[in-house]
């Protein structure tokens, strides 16, 4: 079992996050993690408690995303490692029929909203000299596919943010993309249909990614990591 760490978690009630909090917390891991869903943030307080925190906060609102940052550095101290998992994905068109306010729904959380969280969390990271932020990429983020460009542009943003950003952090820190691999979510199934089912559940997926993500270190600056 690895060191106790403070992890700051986006996306925290639904798919991959929401497995990954009970990984971390059962490893005995604090946890400070949010979601868009009040109701499935209470859920997630009534069931964890303390020292464990989880708060309603939309990423896409930098203001909501500083706020919610001092409020748990305050609480739990700089954070050890910092996961934006946070994503959505646009409805399965050609780019001509998604909407300007889809593209801009998407851009928003995935790319916009992975900002704001390295904004918030990396200051104090950089002045400790130390942490890991992952930014989850995907691999349409280093590959495409017809009917969800926007998707796709959002997460190449994604791993090209986090190489330039793992230029300017200093030893001991890293910044990082990560392809988590093909997981059967709500978003997978919008893309794949009932063919999703034949992947990894998200729980099935979390206990393999959680002691890799907790192994990820300052050697891994700006690398493009994949979930084994």
């Amino acid at each position: 079992m690895s060191p106790q760490r403070t992890i700051v978690l986006t996306g925290a009630t639904r798919g991959c996050g929401r497995a990954l909090v009970d990984v971390f917390a059962q490893e005995g891991h604090v946890v400070h993690g949010c979601g868009r869903s009040a109701d499935a943030i209470a859920a997630l307080n009534r069931e964890l408690g303390e020292p464990h925190c989880f708060t309603a906060v939309d990423i896409a609102a930098d203001a909501a995303v500083q706020a919610r940052a001092r409020e748990t550095i305050d609480r739990a101290g700089v954070p050890d490692l910092v996961l934006n998992a946070a994503g959505v994905i646009n409805r399965s068109a050609p780019l001509w029929e998604v909407s300007a306010e889809e593209f801009s729904a998407v851009v928003d959380i995935n790319l916009k909203g992975t900002a704001s969280v390295m904004r918030a969390f990396l200051p104090p990271m950089v002045a400790r000299r130390s942490g890991v932020v992952v930014n989850f990429s995907s691999g349409w983020g280093r590959g495409t596919a017809p009917e969800v460009a926007p998707y796709c542009a959002t997460k190449w943003a994604v791993e090209g943010l986090s190489q330039a950003v793992a230029q300017e952090v200093p030893p001991g820190v890293a910044v990082l993309a990560l392809n988590p691999g093909i997981i059967h979510t709500e978003m997978l199934e919008s893309c794949f249909g009932q063919s999703a089912r034949s992947y990894d559940d998200p729980e099935t997926w979390a206990q393999r990614a959680a002691p890799f993500l907790l192994a990820l270190g300052p050697a891994d600056n700006g690398s493009a990591a994949s979930v084994p």
